[in-house]
């Protein structure tokens, strides 16, 4: 197991879709190892493998927030959201977005079907926090951002904040 460095924006790459994954094997098992080896050091609730620079349609939750509740690790490979309901607005932050909090608006429950580590398939009701790190994942996979779903000042304001963040070339 790894830990692999998180792309911060404005990297390119953050933009590019997830290809869907086709093999279940051995390198599969370790990405997931590394995925979350790498999440729980930086330390976050989730984290999407286009976040580390691996084009494929794979995040990975954990929203044991507690240092006494049991780690709840999901894995979610090539999911698909199926319906969604309601709306709610949440401060989220972003492993890619060091610092940065900003008010999202999302579905509050959402029903997901996903394959797990092993390529079998999974249905799953969510909602809280777990629905929002649902969403947030799966926009990574499409090349979203929490930054699109901002209005134009607090988008602005936010690619400022992070631009100034990264080193000179």
């Amino acid at each position: 197991m790894a830990i692999r460095p998180i792309l911060h924006y404005p990297d390119k790459r953050l933009r590019t879709p997830g290809e869907p994954v086709t093999d279940f094997g051995p390198e599969l098992q370790e990405l997931v190892e590394d995925m979350a080896e790498t999440m729980y050091a930086a330390p976050g609730v989730g984290l999407a493998a286009p976040q580390i620079g691996v084009s494929k349609r794979i995040f990975i939750i954990d929203v044991a927030t507690d240092d006494e509740e049991p780690s709840d690790l999901r894995v979610f490979i090539n999911p698909e959201i199926l319906e969604k309901r309601g709306e709610c607005l949440f401060d989220e932050g972003c492993l890619s977005f060091p610092g940065a909090r900003e008010e999202i608006e999302r579905a509050e429950w959402v029903r997901v079907k996903a394959k797990d580590v092993d390529g079998s398939e999974f249905e799953l009701e969510a909602d809280g926090l777990l629905a929002i790190a649902i969403q947030h994942e799966n926009d990574h996979l499409d090349g979203k951002l929490m930054i699109d779903r901002l209005g134009v000042l607090r988008r602005r304001l936010l690619h400022r904040a992070m631009s100034k963040r990264q080193p000179a070339a």
